[in-house]
This record gives C-alpha cells, sequence and structure tokens, in this order.
C-alpha cells in the first residue's frame, strides 16, 4: 500500500512542471565584437593609464558593457568631436568593428592619431566588393550600387564611403517602391545590390526579388529572360554567423514559452533579432538590463528563453537568468544551452 503511494506520488511530481530558464549558447557577441573588444582590453592593459584609447563611436551598443571599458579608461567620441580636433599627437583612435568611411581615416591620420583598426574581416571584405563594383560602374559610365541596409549606421556610412557617397541606401520594400516610383532607382541601368553585413536574409531576398520583378517588367522581359541580361548583380553579404542566428533563433523561440531578449535598444541587429522573436512567440521582451524585468511578465510552469543580439555580452545573459530565477524564487540552475541543439540532446 506504502509502496503504490510512494509510486503514485512519484509520477504526480513528474508532472509538475516548475519555471525553468535557458540561455541560447548562439547569443552573445560575434567575432568581429570580441575583437574589437579584446584589442581594446589588451591596449587599456598595457598602456596602465598613461595613454588614452578613443573609441569613434560606441565600440558596442551595450550600455553594460560600454560601462565596464569606461571604467577601465576607454572614452567614446563622435565624428563632430574629431572634427572640431585641431591636434592629437601622440594619442590612439580605435575603429569600432562596424569600419568607417576613407575620409575618417585621412582625417585621423592628418590630426596625428595612431589607428588600431578593429574593422569586422566580413565588413572590410563587404568594403572591397563595393569599391570594385563602384570602380567599374565608373569605367562603364553608368550604373548604381544599392545598399540594404538602416539609414546612418555606422557600417553602412563606411559603405557608402566607398562610392564617393554615391550608394543608393534601402531599408525596405516600401522605401525600394518610392525610389522606384520617383527616380531615384533607374530601372534601365546594371544595378549592383549589397547588404549590411547583420540585417536579416528574408528580408534581403524579398527586396531583392521585388526589385527583380520591377526590373524585368520595366524591360519588358519575362523573370527568366531578364536573369540572363545580366543586368542586375546581387551579392550575398550578410554574415554567415549572423544568418545562421536568424535560423536557430527562431527555433529557440519556438520551443519556449516566453523570450527575454536581452540588448541594447541602439542596436540594429538587436532590433532585427528581437524582431524575428515576436514573429515567432507573441511573449517576446525587449530589455537591456535586468531593471526591466517584472515578475507579472512569467507563469509558474514558464520554460523561459534568454537571449540577444551579436552586441550582447555573455555575463549578461547570465545576469538575467539569474535575476529571473531569482525573481521567480527558484533554485538557480539555469541551463545554457540551445533548445533542440547539441546542448540539449546531451542533457
Amino acid at each position: 500500500m506504502a509502496q503504490g503511494n510512494n509510486s503514485r506520488a512519484f509520477r504526480l511530481l513528474n508532472d509538475i512542471r516548475m519555471l525553468t530558464v535557458d540561455i541560447d549558447s548562439n547569443s552573445g557577441f560575434c567575432a568581429g565584437v570580441i575583437r574589437a573588444i579584446g584589442k581594446a582590453e589588451e591596449f587599456l592593459k598595457d598602456s596602465n593609464g598613461e595613454k588614452r584609447l578613443y573609441s569613434l563611436g560606441a565600440i558596442v551598443h551595450n550600455d553594460a558593457e560600454l560601462g565596464r571599458l569606461v571604467k577601465q579608461g576607454l572614452v567614446t567620441i563622435d565624428k563632430d568631436d574629431l572634427d572640431e580636433m585641431v591636434a592629437a599627437e601622440g594619442e590612439v583612435l580605435l575603429i569600432r568593428a562596424h569600419g568607417e568611411p576613407p575620409q575618417t581615416y585621412r582625417t585621423a591620420e592628418s590630426l596625428g592619431f595612431s589607428i588600431i583598426d578593429c574593422t569586422c574581416p566580413v565588413v572590410l571584405k563587404l568594403q572591397e566588393r563595393i569599391r570594385n563594383a563602384y570602380s567599374r560602374i565608373k569605367e562603364e559610365g553608368k550604373g548604381q550600387i544599392i545598399i540594404f541596409g538602416k539609414i546612418g549606421h555606422a557600417e553602412v556610412l563606411g559603405l557608402i564611403g566607398q562610392t564617393d557617397g554615391t550608394a543608393i541606401v534601402v531599408e525596405n520594400t516600401l522605401m525600394l517602391n518610392d525610389f522606384i516610383a520617383d527616380g531615384t532607382i533607374d530601372l534601365g541601368v546594371r544595378t549592383e545590390v549589397f547588404s549590411q553585413t547583420t540585417k536579416s536574409p528574408a528580408e534581403y531576398s524579398r527586396l531583392c526579388s521585388r526589385l527583380e520583378e520591377k526590373m524585368a517588367a520595366y524591360n519588358e522581359l519575362s523573370i527568366e529572360r531578364f536573369k540572363g541580361r545580366e543586368l542586375l548583380n546581387v551579392h550575398n553579404t550578410i554574415c554567415l554567423q549572423v544568418a545562421a542566428r536568424h535560423e536557430r533563433l527562431s527555433r529557440f523561440a519556438l520551443e519556449h514559452d516566453i523570450i527575454i531578449f536581452v540588448s541594447g535598444k541602439a542596436s540594429s541587429n538587436g532590433k532585427v533579432l528581437c524582431d524575428l522573436c515576436k514573429s515567432m512567440n507573441i511573449r517576446t521582451y525587449h530589455i537591456d538590463s535586468t531593471d526591466e524585468i517584472k515578475r507579472e511578465w512569467f507563469r509558474a510552469d514558464d520554460r523561459v528563453g534568454v537571449c540577444g543580439a551579436t552586441s550582447t555580452p555573455k555575463w549578461l545573459l547570465e545576469d538575467v537568468a539569474e535575476h529571473i530565477l531569482d525573481l521567480n524564487k527558484y533554485v538557480p540552475a539555469w541551463n545554457e544551452k540551445f533548445a533542440g541543439g547539441e546542448n540539449a540532446d546531451n542533457q
């Protein structure tokens, strides 16, 4: 009798779900951001306070991580600060992972700055490809370069700089349609299309398909015949690491009851990835610190997924996970794993 009761109690306990928290193992700094922060920390440690290190723009779009680096001595300046400087002999300027247009390097060198160039290798390759395409267009005397990206974003400004400011930046298909309607985009000339490295692959594909349809119709050709004319050249320039995150993050969002997405509100990549999570899971909340987390968001048996952008440090994701468990008064035993991935299967 006692044995039967124990067995029944064991089954009941197994049926009870308690709140758990999983951290997406694929979230956190991308390779470019890790490299930039590593170089900054190495310089600050070696200089031991004897030299200042200036970062042209925020080295990462995350206030918590920026605050940590400021304590080590990093000084952030913007383009206006740089333009107002008279001389900087012996000072050191860090170019962040987003990259810069050629004019920035000329200005910094004329002021006397030593430069630590932390431009992401993926962005450097993209800049080179755009330069080459622009050279071909200049030689032929006609053509245009379109960049799918966020207007005003640091990476995009660096890309425009490779074309002497002539590239056309398009943020979405609505803007594409407007630019076609007002003549900003010429459907009758050879067109080279590139994407900011951190944009959504699905959005890029939709935009390029729309442009192809418009150009084919303008030239009175079927899509099949248009493809053979080589009037439109679409370059696959989204970072492979970023593209892979989209697919994995979609699964992660679906496999959890609630998603806590952690990134700075100014992060372009953060907005793209958070929107992706929201499209898969309506219970997605975008925060940039533990102070924003609210107890009423959670249910007693929730499986919580914590994830972030390429600008979100791992230590912050861990802090958020621990805070959620503490807020819900559960034993802090969060799992760092990608739901449905290798780590999950092995546990």
